[in-house]
């Protein structure tokens, strides 16, 4: 479950900082330091009409293609850092998923793990073209094993980066996922510190501004987040993902962090017990985000999976 606006406190640069001028207008200099994060990793904005709404989508590098699905309350510029880290070895996408970031957003809609994974599918055949590489995060993971287990032809190989969808050892983050509440809302700045607490290991400071944004951006989205939670994590199809998991016959990287306080450690045996060809990598030096804070040692883990 990767977080809306989680990135933006990584973004704001020293120098960004200094120029004060930029810090009255917080939109703006979120949108410039996305360009900026943009130009370092190679990439360009694309745009995809696709049945159920326009997509938004990064791609960067050339070669083998690679998909990126961010997680919950995330968004496509989440894979910034670790693409401009990868290099242009790849053909690197990284689309906003149906509902989230800059795509498009219908109240009618069902956001769960199976209408997503079908509609990855149609992304993949209208801007892809053929079986592709597929990397998830937290709840992108557990899309993207229900695409592998459902559409096998689209996928060529499988990364799960600390993936929901399994039944974990409990942790607090689970137990408040099940009892009805969003350990990830955002209502004001003391619940935005809780939340890069728990996300980060060290967690980034995000200067008063900044920080007073991304709270108004994370309480207009708290309606949407409620509803995508309840669908992924306390409806009948919350361990979808875990049931089709024995379905899965790409080969699978399982990309976990020990210290993981959201998806815990223990969803990386759940899933290697379920997917037959499956290998197993685990970072130390991170909670959740491991393409922030082990971003060179989840790069090396994906070119040597992905080779």
């Amino acid at each position: 479950m990767d977080m809306s606006w989680l990135m933006t406190s990584l973004l704001i640069g020293a120098a960004v900082v200094a120029a004060g001028l930029w810090l009255r207008n917080p939109q703006r200099l979120l949108r410039i330091e996305f360009a900026r994060q943009r130009l370092s990793a190679g990439a360009r904005v694309k745009r995809a009409a696709l049945p159920d709404g326009e997509v938004v989508y990064l791609e960067a590098g050339r070669g083998t293609p690679v998909l990126y699905v961010h997680g919950f309350t995330g968004m496509k510029e989440n894979w910034l850092p670790l693409i401009a880290t990868m290099g242009a070895t790849h053909t690197h996408i990284a689309p906003d998923l149906p509902g989230w970031g800059e795509s498009q957003r219908y109240a009618t809609h069902d956001y769960g793990y199976a209408a997503q994974a079908d509609r990855l599918a149609r992304f993949i055949d209208t801007c892809i073209g053929g079986p592709v590489d597929v990397v998830g995060h937290s709840m992108g993971g557990g899309i993207a094993a229900v695409l592998a287990a459902r559409h096998p032809a689209r996928v060529k190989r499988l990364v799960l980066m600390d993936a929901a969808g399994v039944r974990f050892t409990d942790n607090a983050f689970g137990l408040d996922v099940m009892q009805g509440r969003n350990p990830f809302a955002v209502d004001d700045e003391a619940s935005l510190t809780r939340f890069l607490s728990l996300v980060f290991e060290r967690p980034p400071w995000v200067p008063k501004r900044i920080a007073r944004y991304m709270v108004t951006q994370r309480i207009g989205d708290a309606e949407f987040e409620q509803c995508v939670l309840d669908a992924i994590g306390r409806s009948e199809d919350a361990f979808l993902p875990e049931r089709e998991a024995g379905n899965i016959r790409a080969p699978t990287l399982l990309l976990w962090c020990r210290g993981d306080r959201v998806v815990d450690a223990s969803a990386a045996e759940i899933y290697a017990s379920r997917i037959p060809r499956n290998h197993v990598v685990m970072l130390d030096g991170s909670s959740h985000m491991p393409m922030y804070e082990c971003k060179v040692a989840t790069a090396v883990a994906l070119k040597e999976f992905l080779a």
